[in-house]
């Protein structure tokens, strides 16, 4: 990683693309070069048949010098510095200072590509490159310019690595309440980038936040155990409680049941049970009087004497 500082002060990390990347890059450019200086030759030859000798060598070396010199020159500066091979290769050209390159940055390159490229078969650019700390050749050099990484192989970020299965459940009993927030969090980043940390300095940081952890939580860190592993065994215990307290609180808010009710004891809000002597039933004389129908019997309850329960009993 390389760090670059614009012109506003902005520290920018940059991945300096390496030799064989490079070198990959500028053989698809030349392969590319070459194929249209050969179709562009034939056309010339096959259009120029009828010229003298000196005005057809003229016309190759213009030839040579548009197509092989400043093609790329064109297409690094129309492109923002990226040709067809860096493309390919997922690089690009900028500055010193992380901008765009503009058209004098690609002349110099361009320029300077014909002696240690074109001319030394890549000799001089190879070893510049050894040299250099950002595996830069002399073009790079004379013109401020970089050649970058652009595509990044992406990183799992977000994962926190499950525990060592002989860990699993020893920290249940273990007092996390007095643990602040911001040491969860460096614990969690820790465990996520991990694998990108030198491993000794990755140890160091484990240790430290393994010592962190272990004085709030007023238990030592087990012996035998490694920083990383602790650390990544309580976070797991943590994660355990909270989905306990998060899932197990649905199950437990069902509705209870109703407590019984005592029988002849009215519930709350329910209406008091009539006794079965209290409901008066008309004489049977006076029904013959009236001369009318005698009512079909019926087996419904009033309203006001049907319990609380819903329950109907049968007449």
């Amino acid at each position: 990683m390389s760090e670059l500082v614009t012109g506003e002060a902005v520290a920018l990390e940059l991945r300096p693309a390496r030799l064989p990347s490079r070198a990959l890059a500028v053989l698809l450019d030349l392969v590319a070069a070459v194929a249209v200086y050969v179709a562009v030759t034939i056309a010339l030859v096959a259009s120029t048949a009828s010229l003298d000798e000196a005005a057809q060598t003229a016309l190759s070396i213009a030839t040579f010098v548009l197509v092989l010199v400043g093609g790329p020159i064109a297409v690094e500066t129309l492109s923002h510095g990226r040709s067809l091979g860096k493309m390919a290769c997922g690089l690009r050209v900028v500055r010193d200072d992380g901008g765009p390159i503009r058209f004098r940055h690609a002349l110099v390159r361009g320029l300077i590509a014909v002696v240690e490229i074109l001319m030394t078969f890549g000799v001089v650019a190879c070893i510049a490159s050894f040299v250099s700390a950002r595996g830069r050749r002399l073009g790079d050099v004379f013109a401020g310019t970089l050649v970058v990484r652009e595509r990044i192989p992406v990183a799992r970020t977000g994962f926190v690595p499950p525990p060592p299965p002989w860990l699993a459940g020893r920290f249940s009993g273990l007092d996390l309440s007095a643990v602040p927030d911001g040491l969860w969090l460096a614990v969690r980043q820790y465990l996520t980038r991990v694998q990108q940390l030198d491993p000794q300095v990755g140890w160091s940081m484990a240790d430290r936040l393994a010592s962190d952890l272990a004085e709030r939580t007023g238990a030592p860190v087990p012996q035998g155990v490694p920083p990383a592993a602790y650390l990544a065994a309580v976070v797991h215990e943590r994660q355990a409680r909270e989905a306990r307290r998060a899932f197990g609180s649905g199950s437990s808010s069902s509705a209870a049941p109703a407590a019984p009710v005592a029988d002849g004891a009215p519930g709350a809000g329910a209406a008091p049970v009539v006794p079965p002597g209290a409901v008066s039933e008309p004489a049977p004389g006076a029904v013959e009087s009236s001369g009318a129908a005698p009512p079909a019997e019926s087996h419904e309850v009033p309203m006001g004497d049907r319990p609380g329960t819903g329950f109907v009993p049968p007449a």
